[in-house]
């Protein structure tokens, strides 16, 4: 169907149309969502899906949409600088309505989630097309969507201690994937929202966080980088998370149990990471 037809949709409020079968016009939004063009991608099919999983539209459908859904992370995997990002990135960012979904209304099985969880993760740290804004074309943003499906997962009552922490690990790899350009767009930010999602679940203790910290605090000093190259650009991420995941630990609202004793681990780390800047005169 034409945007002509979508239009009259979005005119509608987005009532479910009912000239054609669900699984047409579920099918057809689907495939936009990899669309170039923001009008149909971002301003037709997202809020359309988004709108009727919150509808309930899908209720009794969640395990299918959620497959079809899933599978757009592998549309063109490995791909960097294509329109395959479009699909990836916003079929990411579904994905994570479609979990949220589940854990309001508890009619999926958990190990469904968690395949969804694996799937998710999977494509997280491979996810080659760090690109945010793209000229003519609208957001990609694969790495900020990938981090607000991670952190609706890690809401999952289906999640416990040990998968919540391979959910801290999968973020790790991400902030510490080799190749990755600096990231721009507000991504850090993103990833340290996830993560308080994780924490906040009050499930994962000390003894996994520090070490955790300190594996990215290890790739975020540019002072203790050898080699050639710009270790400014090479650690900027990890860094740039750090301050950002402080940042909110400190000042966000529901703090986990943990806050007091991270914060303190945090410190250490970026005063490790900015020793040169923290030194005294």
């Amino acid at each position: 169907m034409g945007m002509t037809y979508w239009d009259e949709v979005m005119r509608t409020g987005l009532a479910v149309p009912g000239d054609r079968p669900l699984d047409d016009l579920t099918a057809e939004l689907t495939t936009m969502l990899g669309d170039p063009d923001p009008a149909r991608r971002d301003g037709i099919a997202f809020p359309a899906l988004v709108t009727w999983i919150a509808r309930g539209v899908y209720d009794d459908l969640l395990v299918g949409l959620g497959d079809g859904i899933a599978a757009g992370l592998s549309v063109g995997i490995g791909e960097s600088g294509t329109d395959t990002v479009f699909r990836r990135s916003f079929s990411a960012l579904v994905l994570g309505e479609v979990i949220a979904r589940t854990t309001d209304q508890h009619r999926v099985p958990g190990g469904k989630v968690l395949e969804w969880g694996d799937r998710l993760a999977s494509w997280f740290v491979r996810e080659r097309d760090c690109r945010g804004y793209v000229p003519a074309k609208g957001w990609a943003h694969a790495v900020a969507h990938g981090a607000d499906a991670v952190g609706t997962l890690a809401q999952s009552p289906h999640l416990a201690g040990n998968e919540l922490t391979v959910v801290l690990d999968v973020i790790a790899d991400r902030l510490l994937r080799p190749g990755t350009p600096v990231l721009t767009s507000g991504e850090p930010d993103r990833i340290a929202a996830a993560t308080m999602a994780v924490l906040r679940r009050n499930v994962v203790g000390l003894k996994v966080l520090e070490p955790w910290i300190a594996r990215i605090a290890a790739g975020a000093s540019p002072h203790r980088l050898g080699g050639a190259g710009d270790p400014y650009a090479a650690t900027a991420n990890p860094q740039a998370f750090l301050r950002a995941l402080y940042l909110q630990l400190s000042l966000a609202p529901e703090p986990p149990q943990v806050r007091p004793d991270l914060i303190l681990v945090l410190v250490d780390a970026l005063r490790a990471t900015n020793a040169p800047f923290l030194a005294p005169h």
